[in-house]
């Protein structure tokens, strides 16, 4: 609800600054008020842009488990967690939160199917528990997708971060392991 009121005051003060801008043309193009409040505006989008921003997860190198199909589907999952976090942050409507929800869960289980194929052919020694981990994963996010049927958009709460926090986490610490197994076994 905060972050309606939010975003209902924003788009308000921006559209109070356009009508002035506007207004104080009319006194000619040299009163400086019009020029001032373009500035003003520019840096509230400006603000605006770095602040919700911050909610987003960025790939980074140190991301990378060295195998580029992988790093190519862990940047996916990133970039569809991004507009989760989006729709659900910007209340975009019901339907677009469950279609942002459902094609993160499939790519996430997508994507689980396919590292799993490549640690076994590459003979990777903890598959069953890197399995379970991943199993473990898509039964909480199926909860929460089940929460959403039953609860609707306030379900979503704290979801997008528990993702990214798993994500990152699951990247960094035990995909990196995995990465050596692979690499040896495509050269």
């Amino acid at each position: 609800m905060k972050r309606n009121l939010n975003a209902l005051v924003l788009a308000a003060v921006i559209g109070l600054l356009i009508v002035a801008i506007g207004l104080g043309f009319l006194f000619g193009p040299t009163n400086p008020v019009p020029w001032v409040l373009i500035a003003l505006l520019v840096v509230i989008v400006i603000a605006y842009r770095w602040v919700s921003s911050r909610d987003q997860v960025v790939w980074k190198e140190s991301y990378s488990v060295g195998v580029g199909q992988l790093d190519d589907d862990h940047k996916r999952l990133i970039d569809l967690l991004n507009r989760f976090q989006v729709a659900f942050r910007y209340h975009t409507g019901e339907e677009f939160e469950r279609k942002t929800l459902d094609e993160l869960v499939d790519y996430t289980k997508y994507h689980f199917e396919r590292e799993e194929q490549m640690m076994e052919a590459a003979g990777y020694p903890d598959l069953a528990a890197h399995k379970e981990i991943h199993r473990s994963m898509i039964d909480k996010v199926e909860g929460f997708r089940e929460e959403y049927k039953q609860l609707g958009h306030e379900a979503l709460d704290g979801v997008a971060n528990y993702l990214s926090d798993w994500l990152i986490e699951h990247i960094n610490v035990t995909d990196k392991h995995y990465g050596p197994y692979i690499k040896r076994h495509q050269a």
